[in-house]
C-alpha cells in the first residue's frame, strides 16, 4: 500500500514536471510571429486559443538602440524576458524633435533613428516577445504632444494652449503623417511592414492621454474616434488601444468614486472605450503619485490598487465587454518607506488579482510593469526600474506569474 501510495506520487510529480516544463518552452516561445494577435470576445487570442500577456514597458528602448556601444542593452532586455517567461513589451514609436530624434520636424525622419526602431522590432520578434508601440506621448518627453503645438506654431498657426492638439486640423494632420509613416514603414532587417508584422501586439494612439482644458471629455473623445479610424484605415490587422490611465467621466458618474483625486483630465474611461474602432481598455496604476497627500499609507494604497483593478474589470466585462490590460504599474523606491520586499508584496498583490481574473476566464488578460532596465543603466533609472540581476526575488515573482498564466493558456 505504501509502495502504490509513493509511486502514485512519483507518477504525480513527474506529470507536474513536464507541465511546467512545456509552460516554460511555451512562455519562450509564446509568440512565434506567425499570426496576429486579436480579440475573441472579452479575451485575447492567437491562433485560436486564450492568450495570457505578462511583461514590461521599456520606454528607453528606441534610444538605446540608435548607439552601436548600447543597443546590445535592448537584446539583453529580451534576452531577459523569455528567461523569465515574460512575452510582451511597450515601449516608444516616437521620438519628436531633440537629440537623436525619430521624427525632426513635421514628415521628416531620421533614417538611423527609424534603423533603430527596426532593431527593436526584429530583436523582439528574434525573441518571441510581442511589443505594444506608442505613437506620441502626452507629455513633453521625448517631444509630444508639446512639440506638435510648438511645430504648428512656428508654422504660422494660432495656438492657445496645448490641448489645441485634439483640435488644430494641422496639427491633426501632423499625426496622422507621422501614423501613416510608422505603420507602413519596411523594417531594414526583417524586410517585412510594420503594419503586416505580427510581433506588433496592438499600436498605441498616446502615452497617457489627457485633455483637463475639457473636464467633459468631448474632444478628447472625438480625437480618439477619428484617430482610431485612421490607424484601422491604414492597418486592420493589429489590436488597438488608447494608452489610457483609467480614469472616469462623465459618462457613469458614480464610477467617479473610483477616480483616486478630483483633478480633471478629459478623459472618460467607458465612452473612450466604447469606441468600436478600440478594441481593448488599459489602465495605469500609480497610487503613490495620485492619491492626495497624507492618503499614501501602504494600506490605503493597496485598498486602492484593490479598488482600482477590480472596478475597471467589472466595468470591461459588463459594460465594454472587451479585454483590458494593465498597461503600467510599478513602485518606486524614491518614495518614503520603500523596500524590495514591499515592492515584491505589491507586484504579488496585481499579478494575484490578473491571474485571478484569467482563471476564472475575466476580461484581464494580463499586466506590464514599469519598468524593465539592465545594469548599467542608472542615468535612464526612475526608481520604478527592476534589474533582474540585482533584485533575483522580484525576477522570481515575475517569472512565477509567467509560469501560472502559461498553464491557463494550456489548459484553457
Amino acid at each position: 500500500m505504501l509502495v502504490t501510495r509513493l509511486f502514485n506520487s512519483f507518477i504525480f510529480l513527474a506529470l507536474l514536471v513536464i507541465i511546467y516544463l512545456k509552460t516554460y518552452i511555451y512562455m519562450a516561445k509564446a509568440n512565434p510571429n506567425q499570426e496576429f494577435a486579436q480579440t475573441n470576445g472579452s479575451h485575447f487570442a492567437v491562433n485560436g486559443k486564450p492568450l495570457y500577456l505578462n511583461g514590461f514597458n521599456a520606454y528607453w528602448m528606441l534610444y538605446y538602440a540608435g548607439d552601436p556601444s548600447t543597443k546590445v542593452k535592448v537584446t539583453a532586455a529580451f534576452q531577459q524576458a523569455t528567461k523569465y517567461g515574460m512575452n510582451i513589451a511597450r515601449t516608444w514609436a516616437f521620438s519628436d524633435g531633440g537629440y537623436r530624434a525619430l521624427q525632426v520636424s513635421p514628415g521628416s525622419y531620421n533614417e538611423d533613428t527609424f534603423k533603430a526602431l527596426d532593431f527593436v522590432v526584429a530583436e523582439a520578434r528574434e525573441y518571441g516577445v510581442y511589443v505594444i508601440l506608442s505613437l506620441v506621448n502626452n507629455f513633453n518627453e521625448y517631444g509630444g504632444r508639446p512639440r506638435y503645438v510648438e511645430w504648428a506654431r512656428e508654422r504660422g498657426q494660432s495656438l492657445k494652449n496645448e490641448d489645441d492638439f485634439y483640435t488644430n486640423a494641422v496639427v491633426k494632420q501632423y499625426y496622422k503623417n507621422h501614423v501613416k509613416a510608422v505603420l507602413t514603414r519596411i523594417n531594414s532587417i526583417t524586410g517585412v511592414a510594420y503594419k503586416d508584422d505580427p510581433t506588433i501586439f496592438a499600436w498605441e494612439l498616446m502615452n497617457e492621454p489627457r485633455c483637463p482644458t475639457d473636464p467633459s471629455g468631448t474632444l478628447l473623445q472625438e480625437w480618439i474616434t477619428e484617430m482610431a479610424a485612421h490607424v484601422k484605415s491604414i492597418d486592420n490587422h493589429h489590436l488597438l488601444e488608447v494608452g489610457l490611465e483609467g480614469f472616469y467621466g462623465e459618462s457613469v458618474q458614480e464610477r467617479q468614486k473610483y477616480n483616486p483625486n478630483n483633478t480633471p483630465v478629459g478623459t472618460d474611461f467607458i465612452t473612450n472605450n466604447q469606441i468600436p474602432d478600440v478594441d481593448f481598455a488599459t489602465i495605469h496604476i500609480y497610487p503613490e503619485q495620485w492619491l492626495p497627500p497624507g492618503n499614501t499609507s501602504d494600506e490605503i494604497q493597496l485598498e486602492f490598487v484593490n479598488r482600482w483593478i477590480q472596478a475597471h474589470i467589472q466595468d470591461s466585462d459588463s459594460i465594454l465587454k472587451k479585454p483590458i490590460l494593465i498597461g503600467e504599474f510599478g513602485k518606486s523606491y524614491k518614495y518614503p518607506g520603500y523596500s524590495e520586499q514591499k515592492r515584491n508584496s505589491y507586484f504579488q498583490r496585481v499579478y494575484d488579482a490578473i491571474y485571478d481574473c484569467a482563471k476564472s476566464k475575466g476580461p484581464c488578460g494580463g499586466g506590464l510593469f514599469w519598468q524593465l532596465m539592465t545594469q548599467g543603466m542608472t542615468n535612464f533609472g526612475d526608481g520604478y526600474e527592476v534589474v533582474m540581476e540585482i533584485s533575483p526575488s522580484t525576477a522570481n515573482i515575475l517569472h512565477q506569474q509567467s509560469l501560472r498564466l502559461a498553464v491557463l493558456s494550456s489548459i484553457t
